[in-house]
């Protein structure tokens, strides 16, 4: 299923695959905002209200959210009805008016936003990002006042690859300025980065490489394929796959990627998600079809929507999502049928990612390592503005759209609650950002605990030497939590 966009003149229900489907097919119909006059904040908080009620997952838990609050529901009409009209004029800040429509925002809620700027948002579904190419975390060690930027990987045929930059190079200030977790916000916003390279050595102690660059922070897509490459260790042949985001847009790359894992008869899988905040709920079925393949029809995840669209999504089928021989277009998934998977993941490992672990419990062994996830079971919609019942154009006056969510989802087994994140198989407390290695590598420290595993011995290089401890540090922000809804969940 696409991700589904919503129709705020007329919603249409969240059923639908199709932004253009007629009214007769589509049997359930939900009034949206049926303000017409010259008043656009006014309609912008109508349409926000409107969505919230009728999707917004905590709806029931929201006193000013309640189908009664203005009286009857179909007398809740902006510049019609006095009281509502009032209260959507109480604050013309729409997010604070989005912000306080939220169920224990920060809390209970962590997740739901709302934009004003939904061509960015589009844009970052589909992995294209304002961006220098490179993703990096931001550290602050043994709680001294320098930040660190510290790039985790770089984006192939980007600014920053073409410049040189790797994985491990460090930066200590950007346009000439130190960075500091007060200035991070505004030195990230910049169009332009310029910043001296610097190294850990061996011993820990950080070199200048004699190396600067300027990077541009433009518009670059970002295929989340990564790296894919067949590893042998003695008679196993382990697939490496690190897959950095669920875009739609590269399911065909995914499933070529386990073409040629499939083609290589490969024994073991490592899925590196350390990276990879979420995305797309349907290519999450897709990866964990292709993953296996042996479980075609069985169920996958089972959805919860709040009492108003549980019934209504049910009768439709689409509360439950399966496991699938093809592509929604036709297309053949590969399947490798492993019966045990091996995953990497940190604390930025979320929504999709997730969902994907917690869905193949239940039918095969999943050995996660590294960290404790972020905890995100929630899925969301994308709410617009349309001005017409076919959902063909959007309001022209404005482009804010909302991501509330709508759903709680849960394993076949009725396994759900892991708001705490997912823990660890085989716990590795954090990377170590003084020695992050090199991706793919057998000797990176986490695909190395994972080959460990798989075939009972630890990689050469890191046999002859003792496990070095890993410095304290405070991990402050990465590049992609910049991102609109970065630990993001969708239909």
């Amino acid at each position: 299923m696409k991700r589904i966009i919503i129709a705020i003149t007329i919603i249409i229900s969240v059923l639908s695959c199709s932004k253009n489907n007629d009214d007769d097919e589509n049997p359930f119909l939900f009034a949206g905002s049926d303000y017409t006059g010259s008043d656009l904040n006014l309609r912008i908080n109508d349409f926000i209200w409107k969505g919230l009620n009728t999707y917004y997952l905590w709806q029931p838990e929201v006193a000013n959210l309640q189908d009664n609050r203005f009286g009857s529901l179909a007398n809740t009409k902006a510049d019609k009805n006095h009281t509502y009209t009032t209260f959507l004029k109480s604050n013309l800040n729409h997010t604070d008016f989005f912000n306080n429509l939220l169920y224990r925002k920060g809390t209970t809620d962590r997740f739901s936003y709302i934009t004003d700027d939904y061509v960015k948002l589009e844009n970052q579904f589909k992995g294209i990002t304002a961006s220098t190419g490179m993703d990096e975390a931001y550290v602050q060690f043994n709680n001294a006042g320098t930040v660190m930027g510290i790039v985790r990987y770089v984006i192939p045929n980007s600014d920053a690859h073409r410049q040189g930059v790797q994985r491990g190079d460090v930066f200590l200030e950007i346009n000439g300025t130190p960075i500091t977790k007060q200035n991070l916000g505004s030195l990230l916003s910049s169009s332009v980065y310029s910043f001296d390279i610097y190294r850990f050595d061996e011993d820990g102690n950080l070199n200048f490489t004699g190396k600067s660059v300027t990077l541009h922070n433009t518009a670059t897509p970002e295929n989340p394929v990564l790296i894919t490459k067949v590893i042998q260790q003695g008679n196993h042949r382990i697939g490496y796959l690190m897959y950095n985001a669920f875009i739609s847009d590269y399911d065909k790359a995914l499933n070529d990627a386990f073409a040629y894992l499939k083609n290589q008869n490969i024994t073991d899988l490592v899925l590196d998600l350390r990276y990879n905040g979420g995305g797309s709920v349907q290519t999450a079925i897709y990866l964990a079809s292709m993953i296996t393949g042996q479980f075609s029809g069985q169920v996958f995840a089972k959805e919860k929507w709040n009492t108003k669209m549980q019934d209504i999504v049910a009768q439709q089928g689409k509360t439950i999502n399966y496991f699938l021989e093809n592509m929604t277009d036709g297309t053949p998934l590969n399947h490798l049928r492993m019966n045990k998977l091996y995953v990497l993941t940190t604390s930025r490992t979320a929504s999709a990612s997730e969902l994907l672990i917690n869905g193949l419990k239940p039918y095969i062994n999943v050995v996660q390592i590294g960290q404790t996830t972020t905890g995100k079971n929630q899925g969301s919609i994308t709410i617009y503005d349309y001005i017409d019942r076919k959902q063909q154009t959007k309001n022209p006056k404005h482009k804010w759209a909302m991501q509330p969510l709508v759903l709680k989802i849960e394993n076949a087994a009725g396994v759900g609650d892991y708001v705490t994140g997912l823990t660890p198989t085989i716990a590795i407390n954090k990377e170590n950002y003084t020695k992050l290695g090199t991706l793919g590598d057998p000797t990176e420290p986490f695909l190395s605990k994972a080959i460990e595993h798989i075939t009972g011995r630890q990689a050469s290089r890191t046999s002859r030497t003792a496990p070095q401890p890993t410095p304290d540090y405070q991990l402050i922000t990465t590049q992609k939590s910049q991102y609109l809804g970065y630990n993001e969940m969708y239909k």
